[in-house]
């Protein structure tokens, strides 16, 4: 079963900080990019530099099987939603 979440995008930040872990599976979908993963890193902002929460992803494809980093507070505009699996719960969150 697939709980279907709709919420802001702090609101989503902040799920993403309080409730994903390393080795859950996350989907992202933002701009014309769909890019899911296993979570490999979370890492909390950086107030020096500037990043935002950022989140290290063992990509999943068939084309493409690499490690990427996401800076949450870059793609925050275009973020447009996301799925979070978790010990098979799968959550589905889209931005308002």
């Amino acid at each position: 079963m697939v709980e279907e979440i709709v919420m802001p995008i702090d609101d989503a930040i902040e799920y993403i900080r309080n409730n994903v872990e390393i080795n859950d599976i996350l989907e992202l979908s933002y701009n014309r990019i769909f890019a899911p993963g296993e979570v490999l890193n979370i890492i909390e902002e950086d107030e020096e530099t500037g990043e935002g929460l950022r989140v290290n992803l063992q990509l999943t494809g068939e084309i493409l099987n690499q490690s990427v980093e996401v800076d949450l507070n870059e793609i925050r505009d275009d973020l447009l939603e996301f799925r979070h699996i978790h010990d098979g719960i799968e959550k589905v969150i889209e931005i308002k």
